[in-house]
């Protein structure tokens, strides 16, 4: 039988997370390189037609915008209830104005997703 996943026999290994030392030497290197021409690249995609260069573009983005993820309006007012909840165990006499605020806020987008 194997390991249990997230487990290692190595106590000090590589913490959850972190990049191996091999992909964060690559990335700086594709940073310094595309860094050191970026005048070649302008003048590279300026020669290319718009269709082409929009493509090249939106690739370039992929690696520099973080891609947005969905989320559904029901896990959204679960998540803001959960929210509520550890507000009132941790200050209950301070929640009061939050609470309002996030209900006010959990009304509308009730009010959206029956739309």
């Amino acid at each position: 039988m194997g390991l249990q996943k997230g487990k290692t026999n190595n106590p000090d290994g590589r913490p959850a997370g972190t990049p191996n030392r091999i992909t964060s030497d690559l990335r700086n290197w594709i940073e310094n390189l595309i860094s050191k021409n970026l005048t070649l690249i302008e003048t590279d995609l300026k020669k290319l037609e718009p269709k082409d260069r929009l493509i090249i573009l939106e690739r370039f983005l992929q690696y520099t915008i973080p891609k947005q993820q969905s989320i559904s309006v029901e896990a959204q007012i679960q998540a803001e209830y959960e929210a509520i909840e550890l507000l009132l165990d941790k200050a209950p006499e301070q929640a009061i104005d939050e609470i309002t605020t996030r209900l006010i806020k959990l009304n509308k987008l009730n009010k959206k997703s029956d739309e």
